[in-house]
């Protein structure tokens, strides 16, 4: 299917040369997605890492069995990349 650009309000085909030219950057995209995925992912895991520091705290208000529990789960959100399907499908643990 031919591609066209709008110059000055009109509609022009692409030329071969801008056909190959742009058939280039959606494959470059394509092939770059699992990165992004991956980027997203761990960008997100670390945000979860970040908000639950404070469970980890010597002074953390939490008592010994959930702060284990807030352990297991960071744990969980440490071993994301780890996952079979990552970064295609990444299932977050839930929080305590």
């Amino acid at each position: 299917m031919p591609r066209f650009k709008n110059v000055d309000g009109v509609m022009i085909q692409f030329t071969a040369e801008e056909e190959t030219a742009r058939d280039t950057e959606e494959q470059l995209w394509s092939d770059g997605n699992d990165a992004r995925l991956a980027t997203n992912a761990r960008e997100t895991r670390d945000e979860l890492l970040a908000n639950s520091d404070w469970t980890q705290a010597t002074d953390s208000p939490l008592s010994d069995s959930v702060k284990a529990e807030w352990a297991t789960y960071r744990t969980a959100l440490r071993n994301i990349p780890d996952q079979e399907d990552f970064p295609t499908t990444v299932t977050y643990p839930t929080k305590p």
